[in-house]
């Protein structure tokens, strides 16, 4: 079975949570759908707090934060739940990967027009188109690994930028923001990140088909399923 590797997976309170949650009659599928809620509430802070001067603005940058890191709990509950707690769901392969497409779009859009906004303060340009583009090479990415795995049978969750790299972008991005703002800073590290993130993605996208090249050239194709099979068995 492919796992995201994550190291979290090692400690006990994720599983210890997770198995609390499978006793409460909560789904692995609800744990994955919550992260699109956190997602829209970390958009929305990023996006208020970006048309803010104040204190507040300074508490939304860090409840965006928060919400990046809840989401990235959800990520990691629900696959415990479904292995280590044995709640498996025929479609719980379309809950673990579209939320998390959703989800990197909200926090990257969001955090691009946060950007925006600051621009009219002394900020650095170009933050709302660099979202939207930090949005859609995160997407690629996870398009690349889907392509890897159906045609070698395994797939590649390398970075130098995957989900878990770019939120930690996103999360740090954020709490910067909120220094920059307590500072009376010209607020400028939202543009920087996404540039990062941005990269970032591209790279890891590149990498991960250069891989799957590789593979493929070496004869390492997923086999075909046999022509004998009944159609619903392949």
């Amino acid at each position: 079975m492919d796992r995201r590797p994550i190291a979290a997976r090692s400690f006990r309170w994720p599983t210890r949570l997770a198995l609390a949650l499978v006793r409460a009659g909560i789904t692995p599928n609800q744990v994955s759908a919550s992260s699109v809620l956190f997602a829209l509430v970390g958009a929305a802070s990023f996006v208020g707090a970006g048309m803010r001067q104040d204190a507040a603005s300074i508490g939304l940058f860090v409840l965006g934060a928060v919400s990046v890191q809840l989401r990235l709990v959800a990520n990691l509950i629900d696959g415990l739940m479904a292995v280590e707690g044995g709640a498996k769901s025929p479609v719980g392969d379309l809950y673990n990967d579209v939320p998390d497409r959703i989800a990197d779009s909200l926090f990257l859009i969001g955090l691009g027009y946060a950007a925006e906004l600051g621009a009219a303060r002394g900020g650095l340009p170009f933050g709302e188109p660099l979202g939207y583009l930090a949005a859609l090479l995160a997407a690629l990415t996870a398009y690349v690994r889907f392509v890897g795995g159906a045609l070698l049978g395994t797939q590649d969750f390398g970075g130098p930028f995957a989900k878990q790299h770019r939120m930690f972008a996103v999360t740090v991005a954020a709490l910067l923001a909120a220094a920059e703002q307590a500072l009376a800073m010209p607020p400028r590290v939202l543009v920087l990140a996404l540039a990062v993130v941005t990269l970032g993605a591209l790279v890891t996208a590149a990498r991960r088909l250069g891989g799957i090249a590789r593979a493929l050239r070496e004869g390492k194709r997923r086999p075909a399923a046999s022509s004998d099979q009944p159609e619903g068995a392949r």
